[in-house]
């Protein structure tokens, strides 16, 4: 093993995660992964990765770690790090990478202004995945470390032995707030619901609920009205899909949503706004904005063409500094 981080301590949940597992749906399995994959792929832009390496992915707060390793760089969206060196304790701010040597300990703090947060290590970690992913999915024991969340005493063992010694990348601009009105594309089920239903969901206001997770956001509110019963024959799922139970409170399906599900559907979240969901913490307020498909698509290239700029940019900082 070329080193690791050791869990001193986990305060909050939080398990390895990546991109998931898609192309399993078909056999029951769900697709999992970040919960808001952009902030994701910042850190993994920051650190240097690939934007689909596997990341730690902290509810509320994170854990303390131990490098145990020649050296090791990590980044972290969402919140900011406090790092013990030598006795010396100082802070890196969220959004910008740094480089810890052997024996220092990073704590993750509180997620300030997101309900998630991410730590991203530069070359990510060596562990071996389940069915080509190291998404943890606990309901199945899939991925990430034995399939469930970190615990006091894991080690986690690090595909890099150090880290190259250059300049730190940092990515202030981002603006990680959720939109005022999360887009939506009616249906595929949205003439199960009455035209009162439908003017219902689009013009009101949700609050987030404490029964939330990552399988879904239960969102409690005005009821939405049926015009066919509750009930349908099951059917796939897909990221955002939002569907309505009999008590008419919707529930929009996250990164562990089951792959079929037999409530109607009255709208899907547009992708691009998917990710700022996982932000949201339980009493959060949401409100919904009917888009085209056409429209859903064009937010969606543009999200990830700043995506793609972010990543180019970064690269090139650190071949400037790499030759400079």
């Amino acid at each position: 093993m070329t080193g690791a981080l050791h869990v001193l301590a986990s305060a909050s949940i939080a398990t390895l995660q990546d991109l998931g597992r898609p192309g399993h749906q078909r056999h029951g399995v769900p697709v999992s992964g970040a919960l808001d994959w952009v902030g994701l792929r910042i850190a993994n832009a920051l650190a240097g990765n690939a934007g689909g390496v596997a990341a730690i992915e902290m509810f509320y707060r994170g854990p303390t770690l131990e490098v145990a390793a020649e050296s090791v760089r990590v980044a972290a969206i969402g919140a900011a790090l406090e790092i013990v060196s030598g006795g010396a304790r100082r802070a890196a701010p969220a959004g910008a990478s740094v480089r810890l040597a052997r024996g220092d300990r990073v704590t993750v703090g509180r997620c300030v202004a997101s309900l998630v947060a991410y730590l991203a290590v530069e070359g990510g970690f060596a562990l071996p995945g389940d069915l080509g992913s190291l998404a943890t999915f606990p309901r199945a024991g899939l991925g990430g470390v034995e399939g469930r969340p970190l615990r006091k005493g894991d080690a986690l063992p690090l595909a890099a032995s150090s880290a190259p010694d250059h300049a730190e990348a940092c990515a202030p601009e981002w603006d990680l707030a959720p939109p005022a009105r999360v887009r939506v594309v009616p249906g595929p089920q949205d003439d199960h619901f009455t035209a009162r239903g439908r003017r219902t969901f689009l013009d009101s206001t949700y609050t987030v609920s404490r029964q939330s997770d990552r399988m879904g956001m239960r969102l409690e509110g005005p009821a939405i009205e049926h015009a066919k019963g509750f009930n349908i024959a099951s059917d796939g799922t897909a990221p955002g899909s939002i569907q309505v139970p009999g008590n008419g409170q919707p529930i929009v399906l996250l990164a562990d949503r089951p792959t079929t599900g037999g409530y109607p559907k009255i709208a899907t979240v547009a992708s691009a706004d998917v990710p700022a969901l996982g932000r949201l913490r339980p009493g959060a307020t949401i409100a919904f904005h009917a888009v085209s498909v056409e429209q859903a698509e064009l937010a969606r290239r543009e999200l990830e063409a700043r995506l793609a700029a972010l990543h180019e940019r970064l690269a090139r900082a650190r071949r400037s500094a790499a030759s400079g």
